[in-house]
């Protein structure tokens, strides 16, 4: 992975102080918290035929800071900004048959179904549209998508590397810069192939990419077209949509994207121009922010290959469901 130069990528301030969500990169159904919560809150799951414990959260967490430290070495590294969702509520086994309103604090346990995290490398950064990016990587684990009945076995995780939109919290994540299904069996196997995807990672390609999004745009009669087209994808004909990629945003999330293509404070349409695919990216993983935890990395690759497609095929003339 190649690193820029940090004093030329130098990111403008903001007109003052940074957006107030700044650290709100998903906000549906989550609550932040921090490393020493995880840490000394929470229980641990373990498997339950073998009682072998689960890599912990807090683990994941530090494990890919560890790796953010030994290939950004001279870099800022932020500390870790964790979203949580889904708690499993428990109690110490002396707190059986205890009414609620009778439990004390030290009789209740805790943990956290899924959970996210992202690391800010703010000595890399890029000015794209106008808007300010920083270098960033997370990732996401999802009890529920292990079998914690049996015995131990490879746990799944999520990780990924990409940029922040500063000004409206964006995370711009590109497929190269996503393991949508990394296996690991410790944490050494799991430092291992965060260290392999971060390596992999093509940054001076993805950073063209978004750039190319501003060179096009829709007009405001193309953007309705295809806000339909979206709407009907899941009941047209299945040969209608051979080879036709699935943009994953819900109807829900649709409204959203129509609402900030009116009302956005930075990537709204202006008056008499088209609306950039630059900006139609950014509704795009605006509304994402919506999305649960354990969807919504793989909402935002299917986003920029999205749009990227879109801008492939108006610019070509190539024929698609969505311009039909």
């Amino acid at each position: 992975m190649e690193i820029l130069n940090s004093n030329e990528l130098a990111a403008p301030a903001l007109n003052g102080q940074e957006h107030e969500d700044s650290s709100v990169f998903i906000k549906a159904n989550t609550k932040g918290v921090s490393l020493s919560h995880l840490s000394n809150g929470c229980t641990v799951p373990v498997f339950a035929k073998d009682n072998e414990c689960t890599i912990a959260h807090q683990e994941f967490v530090e494990a890919t800071g560890d790796c953010a430290q030994k290939l950004f070495s001279g870099h800022t590294i932020s500390d870790p900004e964790i979203r949580v969702s889904h708690v499993i509520k428990g109690r110490v086994p002396t707190a059986i048959g205890k009414p609620v309103r009778e439990l004390k604090p030290d009789e209740k346990t805790i943990y956290y179904q899924r959970m996210m995290f992202v690391i800010e490398i703010p000595t890399i950064s890029e000015v794209v549209g106008g808007n300010p990016l920083k270098l960033t990587l997370g990732g996401v684990r999802a009890y529920n998508q292990e079998n914690l009945y049996k015995g131990k076995s490879l746990e799944r995780f999520k990780v990924f590397i990409g940029f922040k939109n500063m000004v409206c919290t964006n995370l711009m994540v590109s497929s190269d810069g996503m393991a949508g299904e990394l296996k690991a069996g410790s944490l050494e196997e799991l430092k291992h192939r965060v260290m392999e995807l971060i390596g992999g990672y093509t940054m001076q390609k993805h950073l063209k990419g978004l750039a190319a999004l501003g060179n096009t745009g829709l007009s405001e009669k193309e953007f309705a077209h295809l806000i339909g087209r979206l709407r009907m994808y899941q009941h047209a004909p299945s040969q209608q949509l051979a080879d036709t990629p699935l943009l994953g945003l819900t109807d829900t999330q649709l409204n959203a994207v129509v609402h900030g293509y009116y009302h956005d404070i930075y990537h709204a349409r202006e008056d008499g121009e088209d609306l950039s695919f630059w900006k139609l990216y950014n509704l795009f993983t605006r509304a994402n922010q919506s999305s649960y935890i354990d969807a919504f990395l793989e909402r935002g690759v299917q986003a920029y290959d999205f749009v990227q497609m879109l801008q492939n095929s108006k610019e070509n003339a190539l024929p698609c469901f969505y311009w039909q």
